[in-house]
């Protein structure tokens, strides 16, 4: 008969394994209804061992967001090929994929919510801690749509967009994940849509957006979610619907 032997894990992978099972835990409830009793049992060790790798649950806290942040901004990584809209649909799908796991652990991410200690406060630095995560997914995330549109030397209103488009991003998953009233394939094409909707109206005052603008709809096939905005908005609008007069009795 043979007996099974527990490997014994490095510090390193012990660290990996409770980063990996707190993030599990918090990206489906809220840091302050998970309790350090309960991620030692998922990891299967001790409460006292759970202490001896991480100080307290807000720095085991800030380890998962600090590994959530890492998995949201690989997100939005995508091989320069083919129409931007095509690529920005992919990058849509990951990134509600990601909204879709971990919901609680993304809103706590972008809404900069700390866990708080007994007291009721916000441990000293946790919010700034916070905040630079944040910070760093958002800007990842400009990075690579700025490398998307490769424009050598993106203008003031290029760069005002894609933050905007950004932060539309994140707000749209947000309000979503509060009723999931809207399907989320419909968000994933209308953020696309309104990427863009953002550089067309500057297109309107400013050469070089025009340009982009240009650039942008050239490289769109027929059946990209580009074409089937204009396509939307060049469609004839539906005859309204004539309401018989009353007649006065």
């Amino acid at each position: 008969m043979t007996t099974g032997v527990r490997r014994r894990m490095g510090v390193e992978e012990r660290r990996q394994q409770l980063i990996g099972v707190a993030l599990e835990l918090f990206g489906h409830r809220s840091p302050d209804e998970v309790s350090i009793d309960e991620i030692a049992a998922a990891a299967g060790i001790s409460r006292p061992l759970v202490y001896h790798y991480f100080p307290g649950k807000q720095s085991l806290y800030e380890a998962a967001l600090r590994r959530a942040a890492d998995e949201l901004a690989a997100r939005f990584v995508e091989k320069q090929e083919g129409p931007l809209g095509a690529r920005l649909l992919r990058v849509m799908g990951r990134f509600f994929d990601f909204v879709d796991e971990h919901g609680p652990g993304f809103s706590a991410l972008m809404r900069g919510g700390p866990a708080v200690t007994a007291g009721g406060s916000y441990p000293t630095g946790a919010a700034t801690t916070t905040n630079a995560m944040i910070d760093e997914v958002r800007h990842a995330a400009y990075e690579q749509i700025m490398a998307h549109l490769d424009v050598g030397d993106p203008s003031p209103r290029l760069r005002l967009v894609v933050r905007s488009w950004v932060s539309l991003a994140e707000t749209t998953a947000l309000l979503w994940l509060d009723g999931r009233e809207i399907p989320r394939a419909e968000l994933e094409v209308q953020l696309v849509h309104d990427f863009v909707a953002l550089v067309a109206v500057p297109a309107a005052y400013d050469d070089s957006m025009a340009t982009v603008l240009m650039r942008i709809l050239a490289d769109e096939p027929a059946d990209g979610p580009f074409a089937e905005l204009v396509g939307r908005l060049m469609a004839p609008a539906p005859q309204a619907v004539r309401v018989p007069e009353q007649r006065d009795a």
